[in-house]
Order: C-alpha cells, then structure tokens, then sequence
C-alpha cells in the first residue's frame, strides 16, 4: 500500500484530535510510552495489548476525547495490517518451505563443506545472512543453533567465534532489510522507497555484519571461552528427510524477491518513466507482494517438490507457516495503530516544529529515539514502529533516498544492546549456555556494535548521496 492510500484511509483523522501544547504532547508521549514499557517490562503483558493501552493512554493524557482516540488506532492498525500483513505471511511462508524441505540444511551444508579453518566464522556470517533473509529472527537462531554448536565442538571452534557471525547476520537482516516486518513497517510509516531501502539496507548491512561477526567474535572469544554444551543439540529439521532440494534451487528460491525489488529500483532510476511498458511491467513484478508471491511460488517446486511433498504436505506447510505469524501481525498492528494516534495527536508535529530549532541531524534523532524505546521495550519491533511513528513529519521534505536512509536509521537504533527485557536475550543465553554476564559481553554487546556501526555508515551515506 502506498503511502497516499494510507493517508487516504486515515481521512476522518488527518486533523489533529486535540488543540494540546507542546509540554501536554511533550508529557503525553512519556506517559504512553511508559505505560506499554511499564507493561511489558513489569506485568509481562503481550506487546499487543500493551501498545493498544498504551495508545488510548497517549490520547488521554493528550486530552482528547476517547472516541476519536479510538478511530485513530484503528484507522492506523487497519492501514498498517493492510500494507505489510500480506508481506509478512508470505514471507512466513517461504520460510517454512525453507526449513521443512531441508532447503536451509542444504545451503549451510554446502557452505560448510567448501570452508575450514579459518574462514569457518566467515562461511557463518555468510550462511546465517542468506537464511536470514526470508526468515523471523527467531526462527533462524533455532535453524542455525544445532549448526553452529555442531561445527563448534566437531573443529574444536570457540564458541563465540562460530556463534556471534552467526547471530550478527540474523541481526542485521532482522533490523535493517526488508520484507522483516520491523524495516516494513518503517518504509510504510515514512513513505520510503521500498527498493531504495533494500538496496541501501543490503549496502549498510554488509560491513556491519563484517565488523560485528568475525571480527568482533575474535574479542568475544577471548572474553568468554566457553564449550558447545551438548544438552543443547537438537535434531535438524530435514534429518527425517529421504532427499533434499539442490543448493542452486534454493538460492534462487531465496533470493529471488530481492533480486525482483531490486531490479525495480534499478528501472525506476534509469527509466524514470511512469508510462513506459518496462517501468510498468517491473512495477508490478518488483512489487513486495508479486516478489515475495513469485517465490512461494517457486519454492513449490524448487524445494517441496524435490523433498518429495505432496499436495497434501504442501498445504500443511502453508498452513504450519501461518500459524505462528498471529502474534506478530497484531503487534505490528498494534504498533500502526499507536503510531496513528501519535500523529492525529499532533506528537509529529511537535517533534518537527521542535526539531527545527534543534542542530540535531534527523536521521541521529531517529536513531536515538529508537534506541530509547528499545532498551526501555526490549522489543526491535516496538522500537521500530513508535520511533517510526515519532519522526514520520521529518520525511516530508527528504529525498527519496534521505527518507530510506531514515528507515534504516531507526532500524539501527532499534538493535541497541539488547539485556534482560528482550526474548533474544534469553533465547541465545540458553542455547549458548551462557551466564547473564557471559551473555551481555558478548551478544549484547554485538548488537551495540551493529547499531553503532549501522547508524554510523547510515550518516556517512547521508553526507555522500
């Protein structure tokens, strides 16, 4: 959905639903903000309920009437569902493909078996940045976590030197590249270039992955060497498998919705025509949906189809990818709707009148603003959305390129040091067998360094294109 058929959507509510000043906005945003981290952090309530409270918490202290609260979140959960719910459950869906045909096994097999020594933890921050493409975080750490413990303990590999490349290639495709459902959401919020963003995200994901997984894991072995514990390696998804797609297949497979977006930037730049058949043609074919559509799709055949599934099991798979994706679609609902309510507030139009006066670059106070709500939510998610919602007006006069690099300075920000609020946290501490110490020296730490380094190379690209 385009960023007019949004504001096309939010018709009844572009006006601001209350004639509140700058301290009454200014004290309305903390108490919303602290309500949803007062209720996520203390009371452990579902994110989703946590931001619908907090928005109707926003508008009151905002002082406006809960009616037209009400319409705005609304308005602005529907419009957010509308725009990337199709993306998310697509992309859901290949994932599942990936990983129940065995197609994810064979490419990190095949990598593996052409790296040793020491390129080992590249060959991971390789693996880890192609799976993680069409991938949920989460649903990647437990595809690679029997990988990285069973390569750790058959080379005698330092944990933390295969395992952070691994988790930074996660990482940075999670906060910074789109179809993930945080850098989409971003893109919708501000009116970004879809292919612009990705061409930039995969431009700034690539030396941050660099710099937060080999590299940095060489220092992250040295303060914390610890074993693969053995208690924590599970069965691999396609060991039940008679036979497995080819490595070529399911590269193609994977990256064939980001070679179609690409390419539509590409054409939108050097055609620059909107009536001529090629721009046409690959805006349709480039768009999010018809990309990632085009290798479901695909995967049918290129990774149910040699995994031996019938039509019966294809449908199961579809059904098993779906499945799991509720939870997230209401969040980032949830997450449209607040951003909604912080904009008909007039809160985006106190952050830019506000920003004006300050010398403060935009795309910075995207960023701080983002890692402000992550370390207080634990959640990327959140971050990227309220931030998102917070910093919209600013990409009014931005080029096209200025406002994809916005989104990816919120999703840089929206990666800065994960501790003991977040799920991630916890996840890699009990697959890793860490201490909360152990843990915080290395993964929160390497997500510090991937949202430093990702909004400094997002700054020095502002300052060049």
């Amino acid at each position: 959905m385009t960023r007019l058929s949004v504001e096309m959507l939010a018709a009844d509510t572009v006006e601001p639903i209350t004639s509140a000043g700058h301290a009454q906005l200014g004290l309305a945003v903390v108490a919303g903000i602290a309500v949803i981290v007062l209720l996520i952090t203390k009371f452990k309530l579902h994110a989703f309920l946590a931001l619908t409270i907090g928005s109707l918490a926003l508008g009151a202290f905002a002082g406006a009437p809960l009616d037209k609260v009400i319409l705005s979140f609304t308005t602005g959960l529907g419009a957010t569902v509308a725009s990337v719910g199709v993306l998310i459950a697509l992309g859901a869906i290949l994932g599942r493909m990936l990983t129940d045909s065995g197609g994810a096994d064979q490419i990190v097999d095949t990598i593996l078996a052409r790296a040793g020594g020491r390129s080992m933890p590249w060959a991971m921050v390789l693996i880890a940045s192609v799976i993680g493409l069409p991938l949920f975080f989460e649903v990647g750490v437990v595809l690679l976590i029997p990988v990285v413990l069973m390569v750790a303990r058959r080379g005698n590999y330092s944990l933390m030197r295969i395992g952070i490349p691994a988790l930074a290639g996660l990482s940075v495709m999670h906060g910074l590249v789109p179809p993930h459902p945080g850098p989409l959401v971003a893109i919708d919020a501000v009116g970004a270039n879809l292919g612009v963003t990705l061409a930039l995200g995969v431009l700034v994901a690539i030396p941050t992955v660099v710099i937060a997984g080999p590299l940095f894991s060489r220092t992250a072995a040295r303060w914390v060497d610890v074993p693969a514990p053995d208690r924590m390696i599970p069965q691999r998804p396609s060991e039940d498998l008679d036979k497995r797609p080819g490595f070529g297949a399911t590269l193609v497979t994977i990256l064939l919705p980001v070679v179609l977006m690409l390419a539509k930037a590409l054409v939108d730049i050097v055609v620059d025509d909107p009536t001529h058949t090629v721009q046409r043609v690959f805006d349709v074919v480039g768009s999010p949906m018809i990309a990632l559509l085009a290798a479901v799709l695909l995967g049918i055949f290129t990774l149910g189809r040699p995994a031996g599934f019938s039509k019966e099991r294809v449908a199961q798979v579809v059904e098993k990818g779906l499945a799991p994706i509720a939870g997230i679609l209401l969040i980032v609902g949830a997450g449209g709707g607040f951003k909604q309510t912080l904009i008909d507030s007039g809160v985006g139009r106190m952050v830019l009148e506000i920003s004006e006066n300050w010398s403060i670059p935009a795309l910075l106070l995207a960023w701080l603003i983002a890692v402000a709500i992550r370390l207080a939510t634990g959640s990327a998610t959140v971050a990227t959305i309220s931030a998102a919602g917070l910093v919209a007006p600013l990409a009014a006069d931005m080029s096209t390129t200025h406002t994809a690099l916005l989104v990816l300075a919120i999703g840089a920000g929206s990666l800065f040091f994960s501790h003991v609020n977040d799920a991630g946290f916890w996840l890699v501490k009990e697959y890793f067998g860490l201490t909360v110490g152990q843990n915080i020296k290395t993964w929160s730490v390497m997500e510090t360094i991937i949202s430093v380094v990702a909004g400094g190379f997002v700054l020095l690209l502002s300052l060049i294109l």
